[in-house]
């Protein structure tokens, strides 16, 4: 069976300290066919020559700074080619084995429409002789995350976009909410699909930001299940056990 041609999107804005690495484990999926295409949000730092550099390996594509990555995302589904889209952020990595074990889901059942899977957050720490490196921190866990999934191009035809008004990477937490208010068809794998780093310059880091982020999301959640229910509201859809099939050992489960 033929593979399915995967788009890969990073949204970059000053991403010289990481990028490099996050192509990197792009490429080491050995997964073919495949496009990776960086969308420079305004960088002021060297990330157009770190992008430039890999060739006709990478699509790059500059545009004005947004003050968000959800138009860098948006710029990137519209440019892509594929009929599988996949988002990595310029700061985080892929296991070597993700698209190895994300797409068969997807062509496997032709009614899934976004196959996701666990992350392992990794912190940059000091070790004993003062070098800086990135060490696990916490277990595997789900989490609302672009960069853990991988999406049939077609939903976002069904969805639309990421929401450009919404700043402080929320955009994707609200394209998670209107996924499920929308039923759109999801399975979440028991596998390790993103490696999360956390380090000095995550805008997520600020507790006050995540709030009101968060805040923000509910709102404009609680407002269309408002319009669509009358008086009534309809409950918020479930995520803190996600309330949709979890894959372990090649069945499904509820977590």
């Amino acid at each position: 069976m033929d593979q399915p041609l995967v788009s890969v999107i990073i949204p970059a804005y000053n991403g010289e300290a990481y990028l490099a690495e996050a192509v990197e484990s792009i490429r080491r999926q050995n997964y073919h066919p495949l496009e990776i295409i960086i969308v420079d949000d305004g960088s002021t730092d060297d990330t157009a020559q770190i992008a430039t550099s890999f060739k006709g390996e990478v699509r790059y594509v500059y545009q004005p700074n947004s003050g968000g990555p959800a138009a860098g995302r948006n710029r990137g589904v519209k440019t892509a080619r594929g009929s599988v889209i996949a988002f990595l952020d310029q700061d985080d990595l892929w296991p070597a084995n993700k698209l190895a074990l994300q797409v068969p889901r997807l062509v496997e059942d032709p009614s899934l429409e976004v196959v996701l899977g666990r992350i392992q957050t990794i912190r940059l720490s000091q070790s004993a002789d003062g070098k800086l490196e990135f060490v696990n921190f916490q277990g595997p866990r789900i989490h609302m995350l672009l960069s853990c999934a991988i999406f049939r191009k077609s939903v976002f035809d069904k969805l639309g976009f990421f929401d450009e008004t919404l700043r402080y990477c929320s955009d994707d937490l609200d394209w998670f909410m209107r996924a499920r208010e929308c039923g759109v068809s999801m399975v979440i794998l028991n596998e390790v699909t993103l490696f999360w780093r956390i380090h000095e310059r995550n805008t997520s880091r600020d507790r006050s930001i995540r709030d009101h982020a968060l805040t923000e999301v509910l709102k404009k959640s609680l407002d269309r299940r408002r319009q669509q229910g009358g008086r009534s509201v309809a409950s918020v859809p479930r995520f803190s056990n996600f309330d949709i099939s979890i894959v372990k050992d090649g069945k499904k489960h509820t977590d």
